[in-house]
């Protein structure tokens, strides 16, 4: 299986890259062991905007107009909740199931979160209800939606942090999970800006962007 191309490094303005979220605009990055939230300007790699959540920021997505959701991490124990954050404000919404989950995507219209352990990801409704378990068959490390696909990083962390980009339908019965290209690094958080992917590697402070092989 061929590796994923275009690979090109970034030095991460923060330490530690976490979740990775891209608005149309500007490419967002939460520091896990800084617990901020910082928006990057992609043109001149400097930071334009930070911002300080109410716990350790592990996954975001934005869903347009200003409007994101993240998965925040509360307390000795890291439980889990999603946030709504919109006007410069973050609200919890509510707890992910056994206060378990991390990354996110959102497909326009519905809200996607994933649980490493239990490999696989979640559907909800507006209300955070959860209307579609989705089996991914492996890790997750990541995922986002292109042209109505969902692209999954998933593989296994330990022993040697073995990871793949994978592409489904959610919109099938049983989706189909298919492996497409090899990552070569230790992938956190995946994001797409319309031609690009991002990931992070987050014990090297550096982030990633890559396109598919054809």
């Amino acid at each position: 299986m061929n590796a994923v191309i275009k690979f090109k490094r970034h030095s991460s303005p923060t330490i530690t890259p976490q979740a990775l979220a891209w608005d149309r605009h500007h490419l967002w990055v939460s520091s896990r062991d800084l617990g901020m939230f910082y928006k990057i300007d992609i043109e001149t790699w400097q930071i334009v905007e930070e911002i300080d959540p109410p716990g350790i920021v592990w996954a975001a997505v934005s869903l347009g107009d200003g409007e994101m959701r993240f998965t925040i991490g509360k307390g000795l124990n890291d439980d889990r909740y999603i946030y709504r954050y919109s006007d410069g404000a973050f609200s919890r919404l509510f707890a992910c199931p056994d206060f378990t989950g991390s990354y996110l995507s959102y497909d326009g219209a519905n809200l996607y979160l994933s649980q490493w352990y239990e490999k696989r990801i979640l559907k909800y409704d507006e209300k955070g209800n959860v209307i579609c378990k989705i089996d991914i068959g492996a890790e997750i490390c990541g995922h986002t939606f292109v042209d109505g696909a969902m692209y999954v990083l998933r593989g296994k962390e330990k022993p040697n942090e073995d990871w793949r980009i994978a592409r489904l339908d959610p919109q099938e019965e049983t989706p189909q999970v298919k492996d497409i290209a090899v990552v070569p690094f230790a992938c956190r958080s995946l994001t797409f800006d319309g031609e690009l992917f991002w990931s992070n590697y987050r014990a090297k402070d550096t982030i990633i962007s890559f396109a598919l092989p054809n």
